[in-house]
């Protein structure tokens, strides 16, 4: 579990490249699976300084076979992570630069929300051009153009690892999938 920062799960291809599976933030779990399988199917990398907390397998079986909370817990995870990675896949094939990078936006927006990091319209964003991308299929050139297009456009800014919204409904409207 990572305790404090920030950090993403990655696979990393044959070839050098990499897909961002997800990002983490202070209270997720690297994976809800990764406590029931003996390997895990990718890895993690800190983005900023991080805390992490680990947790035994057979304990965490254990405690949650005695538990109807922690088994709930688990259970409510899973159909999150789950639900997640469908929406992630859709919003992969079937939207375009802008609408990829308003999702990956609102949706941490909306991570960050609920656990009170905001700050007005503001919240910490470690990632660079490249994480964006790598998250998103990309390059980061597009994704450079595409956050210049929505600064000009007055949606947001990104910078010195500050993200400021300045139109709410408009990027949550264009980060929305159904």
């Amino acid at each position: 579990m990572l305790c404090a920062g920030w950090a993403y799960r990655y696979v990393e291809l044959a070839d050098g490249r990499r897909q961002i599976l997800g990002f983490l933030l202070p209270g997720d779990l690297f994976s809800v699976l990764n406590l029931f399988e003996p390997q895990s199917q990718f890895t993690v990398a800190a983005l900023t300084d991080v805390q992490i907390s680990r947790f035994e397998r057979p304990c965490i079986r254990a405690r949650s076979a005695m538990s109807d909370r922690l088994q709930l817990m688990l259970e409510n995870a899973f159909k999150d992570e789950h639900a997640g990675a469908i929406r992630l896949i859709t919003v992969l094939g079937k939207c375009s630069a802008e609408e990829r990078i308003a999702y990956l936006l609102t949706h941490l927006a909306r991570r960050l929300r609920a656990r009170s990091v905001i700050r007005g319209q503001s919240y910490p964003f470690p990632l660079r051009l490249r994480h964006i991308a790598d998250a998103l299929g990309l390059t980061p050139v597009h994704v450079s153009r595409v956050l210049s297009h929505f600064r000009d456009r007055g949606l947001c800014v990104v910078s010195n690892g500050v993200l400021n919204v300045l139109d709410e409904p408009e990027l949550d409207r264009l980060g929305t999938v159904a």
